[in-house]
């Protein structure tokens, strides 16, 4: 059997890392996705950055040689929610990292209201509170797929699947106060 390997290291730190653009850069989003820590946001630059140098190495090689892995890759960032439907190798060079931070389930879980704060969905999730479809999912940056993502909601064994419980009642107050205030801004905007 042997000894077990170590793991290889998943992302690549900053080249210039106490540049301070940089570091304001890092630091909002960490705030704004609610990540632990900054190896969190820079796994997923490094994803986003291995995509991007597969899609300019496969620009670089002849039509015939391309097809096959363009519609390969084109398909699994279809699947993964990364580029939209009928999407081409530019819009791979497009991406960026707050689109893979988009995809992942602590922001989902926020996006669709089962949070009132982004903090709240980490705890939420780490806590067992979060399932997709059937199965419990503990991980906050787990990455959702299209297809996953209309199957998020509370957990059947989470005291937040009854309608009354108070935390329950308490995002949704919050959710339709957030709704009043954007209606209201929208018609002080209009003429």
């Amino acid at each position: 059997m042997g000894d077990p390997k170590r793991d290889k290291k998943k992302y690549e730190t900053p080249r210039v890392p106490w540049s301070l653009q940089t570091l304001e850069a890092e630091l909002r989003l960490l705030g704004e996705y609610g990540l632990r820590n900054k190896r969190e946001l820079w796994r997923h630059k490094t994803k986003v950055s291995r995509y991007r140098k597969l899609a300019r190495s496969l620009l670089g090689k002849p039509a015939k040689e391309r097809s096959k892995a363009e519609n390969i890759l084109l398909s699994k960032l279809r699947r993964e929610g990364l580029v939209s439907e009928g999407a081409n190798l530019d819009d791979v060079l497009d991406l960026t990292v707050n689109d893979a931070l988009e995809r992942r389930l602590q922001t989902l879980v926020f996006r669709k209201g089962l949070a009132k704060t982004i903090q709240q969905a980490r705890q939420l999730i780490t806590h067992g509170h979060i399932a997709i479809g059937p199965r419990i999912v503990r991980v906050p940056s787990y990455h959702v797929t299209v297809e996953e993502e209309g199957n998020i909601g509370y957990a059947a064994s989470s005291p937040l699947a009854k309608e009354d419980h108070p935390l329950r009642v308490t995002i949704e107050a919050v959710q339709s106060s957030q709704k009043i205030k954007e209606a209201a801004a929208e018609f002080q905007a209009s003429p």
